[in-house]
Formats: C-alpha cells, structure tokens, sequence
C-alpha cells in the first residue's frame, strides 16, 4: 500500500467525514480526528467553518494543490453566473474526476494514477494531465492494458457509487462520454459540500 493511499484516510479522520463514502473508512468507526486530542471538540469560527468547507472539495478530488484550487476559484470567479457552481462544474470537468464518475477507478487517488500513467484516452489522444478540462461530448476510453487491470474491473463492479446522469459509460468497452457539465444538485456527493463557504473562504 503506498502512502498517498494511506493518506487518504487520514484526510477522514482530520475532517471527520467519511469523504468518499467507503465503508473501509476509519470515520465508520472513529468519527473524530486523530491523536490524543482527536477527541477534543472546539466551537468553531466562521473562518474556521470556512477552511473546512475548502478543505472538504480539496479533499475529495484527491486532495489537490492549493495552488490549482486557488486557480479553479479564480476562473469560476471570473466566469458569468454563480462562483460556488461554477468552481464545483470546473471540478467536475477534471479528467480524473470524471475517470473516478465512471467507476473506471475505486478512488479519485487511483484514477489520478490512471491518468498520470497514460492509460487514459480522450478523443482517442492520450492524455496523462490529470486536471486536463473536459469539454461536453467528449470520448474517453481505457488503453487496453488497463481494461484487464484488476483494480479496474473491481472499480466497475463496486456497488458503492451510481454513475451520475451526466455521464455515459459501458464497461463493456470502458468507454464513455462526458454529456454535460453538472449543477451542485446533480453530483452524488456522500456528504454535504458547501462550495459557498469555499467561496467565502477566498473572498475574504
């Protein structure tokens, strides 16, 4: 087991969510942070509540850079609309976000993985930038290498996630398509995310 994987847990216990729903997580049975401390409960700020709004959709897609969260605010800043929608659509529009919708790999960790490796095609182009923005409609599809790889096949039998609406996937061919960009109402997070107070967190 490498160490990114053990971290993804310890991102659990230091938020106190079972962040991708995974009936492996330690929260299931240890639902406060970790350490002799873990157990102290503080009241918290707004900034305090804040910061742990960001460091939840951090968290989930991988725990990514500060420096590319920070950009992502930027853009859904800039662009038309709702900031919070726009930051959570620019999400959802990573490659390995969508790799991790597809039940292509078992965690957001694995499906960066994935992508890094080169074992992921879109518009029949390898692609091994895992933040690589997808557009609407576009094909993509495991090399074949990957299609037999047993973390793979497992991924795409799990019961534990649905494939949301806006994507398309066989599993036969492990081969889908990004149909459209979603609205915070439309993604199947397992706990509640709140990009407002992300949104507030950097507007401060």
């Amino acid at each position: 087991m490498t160490k990114r994987i053990q971290a993804k847990y310890k991102i659990n216990r230091r938020l106190g969510v079972n962040l991708w729903g995974r009936a492996k997580s330690p929260v299931n049975k240890r639902d406060y942070g970790p350490g002799q401390h873990g157990k102290r409960r503080k009241k918290p700020t707004d900034y305090g509540i804040q910061l742990m709004a960001k460091q939840r959709l951090k968290g989930y897609y991988g725990n990514v850079s500060e420096r590319h969260f920070r950009r992502l605010y930027a853009e859904a800043a800039r662009r038309r609309g709702d900031t919070s929608e726009n930051l959570v659509e620019l999400l959802e529009r990573r490659l390995d976000a969508v790799v991790y919708r597809m039940k292509l790999a078992p965690t957001p960790f694995a499906a960066r993985q994935l992508v890094s490796h080169g074992h992921v095609r879109v518009n029949a182009k390898k692609v091994d930038i895992s933040s690589y923005q997808l557009k609407d409609g576009d094909q993509i599809e495991l090399s074949t290498k990957a299609r037999s790889m047993a973390l793979v096949l497992e991924a795409a039998q799990s019961t534990e996630r649905d494939i949301p609406e806006y994507i398309e996937i066989d599993h036969g061919a492990m081969k889908g398509k990004f149909i459209r960009a979603p609205k915070l109402s439309d993604v199947p997070y397992p706990v509640q995310m709140e990009p407002h107070l992300v949104v507030e967190f950097y507007s401060r």
